[in-house]
């Protein structure tokens, strides 16, 4: 098992105060995505696709800086 598998394992098993998991997203971000199409009769309409990146603005620079 990879150390990243091991750490959403230990998520998974044991109770975590609100604050850790936000500030265990915040270090490592997390991307959101979904999709929503709004259709009638079977005729797409509208189609909205929704990508949002959530970190901490110095894991951020970081990454940036690290060129990852």
């Amino acid at each position: 098992m990879t150390e990243r598998s091991t750490d959403l394992a230990a998520i998974r098993t044991e109770r975590i105060a609100l604050v850790d998991l936000l500030d265990r997203v915040l270090a490592d971000g997390v991307v959101i995505t979904g999709d929503i199409t709004l259709s009638i009769a079977d005729v797409d309409l509208v189609t909205v696709s929704l990508r949002a990146l959530v970190t901490s603005v110095s894991t951020l620079m970081e990454s940036r800086e690290s060129g990852r």
